[in-house]
Parts: structure tokens; sequence; C-alpha cells
């Protein structure tokens, strides 16, 4: 039976690793799950809850603020203290926020525990990409990569529909974080079991709490303008962007005097020296600024303009889902043999999908649209599953084990950074329109190539990296 030597402290069974790797996977798809399972509950939390359209909004976005916020300090957290140690508190706080969050007596304190488990959910995140380097090498690692990019896609896809099921057969909102319970519950129990130990990597390095504060300032300014985007009118808020850039380059200021001085950073910025962690790092956040915004723009047309239910709506998404879950397995096989062009080919794929998607509701005007958008989704899937996987397999390839929890958190920021900045432009393009013209089959096709712009630059980036090799087997 093939061990691997974990981090130096235990040899892992290769049983017990792909067991391990089914926790980690288990505990991602909840929490990213919960970024979209809510949309659909929205309407009932209003009605139910006596909401204001401002706390309705903090439910959505304060969750992904919170997420974005906790994931490199807790990547650091756990390259520092353990991976598995933090990993099981994240899984036991997300658990209880889950509860508390269904029991919610009020608007607002649904919004204070939604913002808790925001930061359960980024306090797992980089363990699992941590975990994953520690466990794997090689082929098996690409492999394990494909495992997690299918995860990624398909709970960002699957959501939605999830939350619909669940409403319909329940009748209350509430259940779209009770269903939590029992997956923490089970997760929980199995990480104590499965997860490998790994001591603490401290070596005379202690956590950098002001590059905490400063990184954490400065993505904080940066994307609430982008999330708050709908809820907060006017231009004041921009003003916000350039304290986020001012906030940032202190924190690079500061991070290469804490490289210099041995004082161990919160983000090795020798990392971005590796051209495959810098240029998969920024083709990450372009390109979920690109396929995230799509559903949300998709899903409100299909809602508000052509009366499709939550169910139907979230149906309507599926072929994305299927197509990137089945391409992101095979993605993290073949990306050993072809590195980088296969995510060029990945992007393309996307491209011609998108294309195809606003073709369809050109053609297909009315109810119809669902079918005849099925068929260039599945397609845009695919692409999105040889993209997601690989990418990731490709941008953590050459990080350092001992540095791999801080990098996963990097790589994931990106992804919750391109994913406000996403939805608020596309979603500016997409109600800009509407009010102006009224023609929401217009604006949806405005709003889908202002996402397709995204995934261009993306496909740029990928381009310009495909002198990088594949992971070695």
């Amino acid at each position: 039976m093939t061990t691997v030597q974990a981090d130096s402290t235990e040899l892992v069974t290769d049983e017990r690793r792909w067991k391990a790797l089914a926790v980690c996977l288990t505990a991602g798809f909840m929490t990213l799950l919960d970024t979209s399972i809510v949309n659909v509950a929205l309407p009932s939390m209003e009605q139910r809850l006596h909401a204001a359209q401002a706390d309705l909004s903090w439910v959505v976005s304060g969750y992904a603020l919170t997420y974005g916020l906790f994931l490199v300090p807790a990547g650091r957290l756990g390259d520092l203290r353990g991976r598995r140690e933090t990993f099981i508190v994240g899984v036991a706080l997300f658990t209880v926020a889950s509860a508390a969050c269904g029991l919610a007596p009020t608007a607002g304190w649904l919004v204070v525990f939604r913002l808790l488990q925001g930061v359960a959910g980024g306090m797992i995140a980089p363990q699992g990409s941590g975990l994953i380097q520690q466990m794997f090498q090689g082929a098996e690692r690409a492999r394990a990569f494909g495992m997690f990019g299918s995860v990624v896609a398909v709970s960002t896809a699957v959501g939605p529909l999830a939350g619909g099921l669940l409403i319909e057969a329940s009748g209350s909102w509430r259940w779209v974080f009770f269903v939590n319970l029992p997956i923490g519950v089970a997760v929980f129990a199995a990480a104590l079991r499965l997860l490998p130990e790994s001591p603490p990597k401290g070596s005379g390095e202690g956590f950098d709490v002001p590059g905490v504060l400063l990184l954490g300032a400065g993505a904080l300014a940066m994307m609430l303008p982008l999330v708050q985007e709908q809820a907060w009118p006017g231009r004041r808020k921009w003003v916000l962007v350039p304290v986020a850039v001012a906030l940032l380059v202190a924190f690079w200021v500061w991070e290469r005097r804490q490289g210099r001085l041995g004082r161990g950073p919160l983000v090795d910025l020798r990392l971005f020296n590796r051209r495959s962690f810098t240029c998969g790092s920024l083709l990450s956040l372009v390109y979920f600024a690109g396929f995230t915004s799509v559903f949300f723009v998709y899903t409100l047309f299909l809602q508000n303009s052509l009366d499709y239910s939550a169910l139907a709506a979230g149906l309507a998404a599926m072929p994305f889902a299927v197509g990137s879950a089945v391409a992101a397995l095979a993605g993290g096989r073949l990306v050993v043999r072809y590195g980088r062009r296969l995510v060029v080919r990945g992007l393309c794929a996307v491209v011609l999908g998108l294309l195809g998607t606003m073709a369809a509701v050109w053609l297909v005007p009315g109810v119809g649209v669902g079918w005849a958008a099925a068929l260039p989704l599945l397609v845009a899937g695919v692409g999105s599953g040889l993209t997601t996987s690989p990418n990731t397999a490709l941008t953590l390839a050459r990080v350092p084990v001992r540095r791999a929890g801080a990098a996963g958190g990097v790589l994931q920021m990106g992804q919750r950074v391109g994913s406000a900045a996403g939805i608020a432009a596309v979603g500016a393009v997409y109600f800009a329109h509407l009010a102006n013209h009224g023609r929401a089959s217009g604006a949806l096709q405005l709003g889908v190539l202002t996402a397709l712009l995204f995934v261009l630059a993306g496909l740029a980036l990928a381009v310009a990296d495909l002198g990088e090799r594949a992971p070695q087997s």
C-alpha cells in the first residue's frame, strides 16, 4: 500500500489520504454552497422577518465579505499552528453559526450570524488546499485538485437549485441553514479521525499581526463598495478604492520588510517570483469575475423577466454545473500531460459557450430560452471545469508545503474579490440597460458580454503563461 510523508510527522496510507480528501471536499462544498444557496430564500426572509433591503443585502454580501477577509490569515495560521486543528475549529464554528442563522429571531441577528458563518468558512477553505499540498504529490496532487475544482464549480452553480428544493420541500427559509448541521457534525467527526497531524511550523516565526491588519483593512476597503454596489447608491463609495490601494501598497512594503528581517511574513512575497503563481492567481481573479456574474444576471433574468420559479431557474443553470463537474475531474488528470495549454482550451470553450448563450437569448425570446441556452451552458461548463481545477494545480504546484495554506488563501481571496467585482460590474451594466431601455433580453446579452470580457482577460493571461510546465508526475 502506498504511503506518503505528511510534513515529516506521520505516514499517511493511500486509503486514508483519499478519505481525508473527501472530508476536505465535503467541508469545501458546504461553505461554498452557502455563498449562493440563500439567494432564492431572500423573498421569504423579507416576508417572515420583515427584513429591510439593506438587511437582505448584508445576508448575501456579509458572508462573502468575512469569508474573503479571513482566507489569508487563516491560511497562515494553519501553516504555523496546524492545518488539522484550524480546520476542525472552523468546521465547529461553521456548524454552530449555521444553527444560529436558522434560529435567528430577527433580521439583525441573522446578519450577525451570517458574518460569523463567513469567518468560519474563511478558516476552513485554505486548510483544504494546504492539506492537499501536504498529503499528495505530482500526478496525484493534480488529480486531487481536479476534484477540488469540481467541488468549487458545482457548489457555485447548484446553490440556487438546492435552495429552491429545500424551500419547496420544507416551506421555510430556515432549512437552507439547517441543512448544514448533519453535514457539519459528520465532517467534524471524520476530521478528528482522518486528517493527518501537522505540528506547528513556527520555528521562531510569529504571527504577523500588523500584516493581518493592513491586508484586512485593504481588502475590506476594496470589497465593501463592490459587494454593496446596489445597496449604496451614488459614487462616494468608490472613494474607498484609492484608500484600499494605499493600504495594500503599505501591506506590500511591510511584508517585504518582514521577509528581509526573517520574521515570518503573513504572505511570503517570494511566491510572486514564480510566474505560475502570479499568472495563475490573476487568472483566477478575472475568471471568477466572469463566470460567477453570469449566474447572477441569468437567474435574475429568468425569475424577474420570464417568471421562472426559483427551482426552475436553478434547473436552467444545471447544464453548466454538470459539464463543469465532469470536466474538472478529467482536467485534474489531463493537466499533467498538457499543462497551461489545457487551461487555454478550457477558456476558449467558455468563450464559445457564452457567445452561444447570448445567441440563444436573441434567437429564442420568451420562456423557451432555458432550453435554448442549455447546450451553450453545457459547453461553457465543460470549459470551466478544464479551467478551474487545472489552474489551481498549476498555480500551487511549486509552492512550498510550509506556505501552502497562505498561498491557497491568496488564491481563494482573489476568487472572492473577483466574484464581487464581476457581480458589481455585470450587475451595473444589466440594471442600467434595463432602466434605460426596458429590454430584459438586451440587458442580459450586455451583461453576458461584460462577463465575457473578464474571461477573455483570463485567456490572455493563460496564453502569456503557456511556457509553464505541467506538474511532475
